[in-house]
């Protein structure tokens, strides 16, 4: 299994191995390099597949790979990029996207064998349309747990999805593919979502940058069973790749009635302008969590490193009571919406766990949902006036570092399905992102978490883009 050699403070930085390894190269360099003609987009993808197919057993993060229509689409950008004419800021890079995203020409089995894979899948969603519209090479699509609903990286479907750094251990969840390739050099860019944690949490135990942006900033279609609890996210291995992913995937599409519309600048806009001068709350445990003492330490350990950078921290509790049975009212409705879309002998396919949350959400009745509806206005009410003071609000990203992938599904201590920070962001549809602030001294990836005010998601990428020049995030090299 992969160990790591690194300190278990702060992560050092990820050695600049682009010049002998087109797949280790990040996206912005990967383009320069076409534009110079340094580098030709069908080399950058042979050596993502060609790294794919030597690593990919030790982590199980595809659940569709398809290096021949990725070959064929590099081609084409070559030739592009040859007249000068590329289509796009992503013109040739490698992708993947999770497998909850429509991609035609390839099963969306959502991680379920309740889903029957027969059928015509032609139809992009509208993550997938931009980056063919701007020319990205797509690998295939990368691993999820069972219809996303659970923070763990596996399912009935594909199996065991392994972290990079220990695979004993599980990456995370539900996007725990996007965050194994991405911290195994599968290429620079990976489209995940995040309804509750599902970008945040495997990104803070990969090693990785995930980025959950504010509700409605891109576009979604088909409609999750968790409705406006549900974000399509970039995760990426560095926060510039995240930004310029992210204006491409952003741009709008009519199928998404919640859209926001387009940004009046790019998302990657004053990306350098760093910290100083912001005002920053740091919570360690949101006023209820209980953190582990290896995480509690790392994260005081990285906010400080911003208040070293010219912002002002403050410890502050933000005054919220655990809103975990908001979120648990309104994801387990989502589950028994989604159970009932599937005829009987197909529910029976679904694991366990994803039964007994639908059959909770079928026993909520109108009033108690209607209940939980208002108790979250309120909670965003709270924050909306928090942000009025401060800038942004520093946490940890979980609670527990990676849990053991030998754990049994109920020992939610040691492998907990869902982190206590994150899913209140995404009842209040606010930005934020999870950057590597350190190792436990198992070696293990432990996340910051970084939230802004509704609509600041710049703001957040700034900050996260800081922390990164400061604390250069570290990678889980080659495994032993």
């Amino acid at each position: 299994m992969p160990t790591s050699p690194l300190s278990t403070a702060a992560t050092p930085a990820r050695p600049s191995a682009g010049a002998d390894d087109p797949a280790r190269l990040s996206a912005l360099e990967l383009v320069e390099g076409y534009r110079a003609r340094r580098l030709s987009p069908v080399e950058a993808t042979q050596a993502v597949i060609d790294r794919v197919r030597r690593l990919d057993p030790k982590v199980n993060a595809f659940a569709v790979f398809d290096p021949e229509t990725a070959l064929e689409a590099a081609r084409q950008s070559e030739q592009r990029w040859r007249r000068g004419t590329p289509l796009g800021a992503l013109d040739g890079v490698p992708v993947t996207l999770k497998d909850l995203i429509l991609a035609k020409g390839w099963p969306t089995l959502r991680g379920s064998r309740a889903v029957d894979p027969a059928q015509a899948w032609d139809e992009d969603a509208p993550a997938a349309a931009r980056l063919r519209e701007d020319g990205a090479v797509l690998l295939g699509k990368t691993t999820t747990s069972e219809f996303g609903w659970k923070g763990l990286g596996d399912s009935p479907l594909t199996g065991i999805t392994r972290n990079p750094w220990n695979t004993a251990h599980t990456p995370g969840g539900s996007s725990g593919g996007a965050a194994a390739a991405a911290a195994f050099d599968f290429g620079p860019l990976h489209v995940a979502t995040d309804g509750g944690g599902s970008t945040r949490l495997p990104a803070a135990h990969s090693g990785v940058f995930g980025f959950k942006p504010s509700f409605g900033r891109v576009p979604v279609y088909p409609p999750s069973q968790n409705g406006t609890l549900y974000h399509v996210t970039p995760l990426t291995r560095s926060v510039r790749d995240a930004a310029v992913l992210l204006n491409v995937i952003a741009r709008p599409d009519a199928r998404d009635w919640h859209a926001l519309p387009p940004s009046a600048t790019a998302l990657d806009d004053g990306l350098e302008q760093g910290v100083k001068g912001l005002r920053i709350a740091f919570s360690p445990a949101l006023g209820y969590a209980q953190v582990d003492p290896q995480v509690e330490r790392l994260v005081a350990d990285g906010a400080r490193v911003f208040a070293d950078l010219g912002a002002t921290v403050e410890l502050v509790d933000p005054g919220i009571d655990d809103p975990f049975p908001i979120f648990d009212t309104l994801w387990a409705a989502g589950a028994a919406k989604l159970l009932a879309s599937f005829a009987p002998e197909r529910r029976g396919l679904v694991e366990a766990g994803l039964q007994e949350v639908a059959a909770r959400g079928q026993a909520i009745d109108v009033v108690a949902y209607l209940r939980a509806v208002d108790a979250r206005e309120a909670l965003g009410r709270h924050f909306n006036q928090f942000h009025q003071t401060w800038d942004l609000l520093i946490t940890p990203t979980t609670a527990h570092p990676a849990s053991a992938i030998d754990a049994t599904q109920a020992d939610l201590v040691r492998r907990p399905i869902r982190s206590p920070f994150t899913y209140p962001f995404n009842l209040t549809q606010q930005p934020a992102a999870s950057v590597p602030v350190g190792l436990t001294p198992e070696g293990l990836p432990v996340g910051l978490q970084i939230v802004g005010a509704r609509f600041a998601d710049a703001t957040v990428l700034r900050a996260a883009r800081a922390f990164e020049i400061a604390r250069p995030f570290a990678s889980p090299g080659e495994p032993r």
